[in-house]
């Protein structure tokens, strides 16, 4: 469960959220829709601990988010931003399937999953923005975590892909 309580961020002058209160119960899919600058992003980044609100809390399951280091784990939230493998990597070596002792089956898997098992082996750096996404969106699953946390998801993806 996801709970923002009268939430709230700003920057200098300029007040990203304000007074922002809502529930995401599990299993629920919620998506923010907004014009660019309405606080999507910020608002996934308190929910995350990347930001700090400037008040109100957020917590996720009960507790507030505090990551040590980026990850995406089962009991953790997963939020997913950019590509994790350098340009002139494979598609299917990630960083984070390395550094978290993931699985080369679950890698394979989370591949299949988002449509990237037929260019595995291919090197990111030529991937298209749709291909880029869904590797970004592959390796956010690759820890099976149970709140997944997606900003833009569909930016650049094919209708397929969406």
């Amino acid at each position: 469960m996801i709970e923002a309580h009268e939430l709230t961020k700003r920057y200098g002058d300029t007040t990203a959220v304000h007074f922002l209160s809502f529930t995401i119960a599990p299993g629920t899919v919620t998506g923010f829709l907004g014009p660019n600058g309405a606080g999507k992003s910020t608002t996934m980044r308190m929910i995350m601990g990347l930001d700090r609100p400037t008040s109100g809390t957020v917590t996720v399951n009960s507790k507030p988010y505090r990551p040590t280091v980026p990850r995406c784990g089962r009991s953790a939230p997963c939020w997913r931003q950019a590509p994790c493998t350098p340009a002139a990597a494979p598609a299917r070596t990630c960083s984070m399937a390395a550094t978290h002792n993931i699985k080369a089956s679950r890698v394979s898997e989370v591949m299949e999953m988002t449509g990237l098992a037929g260019v595995a082996t291919k090197r990111v750096g030529g991937f298209s923005l749709g291909m880029g996404q869904r590797l970004g969106i592959a390796a956010a699953l690759l820890g099976a975590p149970r709140t997944l946390i997606l900003d833009e998801p569909v930016n650049g993806l094919d209708p397929e892909g969406r």
